[in-house]
C-alpha cells in the first residue's frame, strides 16, 4: 500500500470506530472491534475488517445492524476524509481471533495429552 492509501484507510478506520461506538450500545450488537480496513488503489472501496465477540447468531445479528447502517457510516467518513469520491464500503467479519482461540484450545489439549502420557510413561517404568 502507498503512503496516501495508508492514510485513508487509517482515517477510515478510526472514523468508523467511533461511529460503532457512538450508535451502537454492547446490548444492541456486542463488543466491536474494527481490526482493519483495506483500501484498494484507487481508493474507492474500503474493506472494513470487524471482530464481533459472541455466537454465530449474535455476529450475523451485529452485522446485519451495522450494514443497515452503511449509509451513515459512509456519510461520516466522507466528511473525515477529503477525497473527491467517497469510498464505498465493505464490513467483513474478521475470524482471527475465533481462529486463534480455537487454536489455542487444540494446543493446550494436546498439551494435557502429553502430560498425561509422560505421567503413564514414567509410572510404568517403576514397575
Amino acid at each position: 500500500m502507498s503512503v496516501r492509501t495508508e492514510r485513508v484507510a487509517s482515517v477510515v478506520k478510526s472514523e468508523v470506530g467511533i461511529f460503532l461506538q457512538r450508535h451502537f450500545t454492547m446490548e444492541e450488537v456486542g463488543l466491536i472491534t474494527v481490526t482493519e480496513v483495506r483500501m484498494t488503489p484507487d481508493l474507492r472501496l474500503a474493506k472494513v475488517y470487524v471482530s464481533i465477540l459472541g455466537d454465530k447468531e449474535k455476529k450475523g445479528h451485529s452485522l446485519a445492524q451495522i450494514e443497515g447502517q452503511k449509509p451513515a457510516i459512509r456519510s461520516a467518513v466522507g466528511q473525515a476524509v477529503r477525497l473527491r469520491l467517497t469510498p464505498e464500503i465493505q464490513f467483513v467479519l474478521d475470524e482471527t481471533m475465533d481462529n486463534a482461540m480455537k487454536l489455542e484450545k487444540i494446543f493446550k489439549q494436546i498439551h494435557e495429552e502429553e502430560k498425561k502420557r509422560t505421567k503413564k510413561e514414567d509410572g510404568q517404568e517403576g514397575t
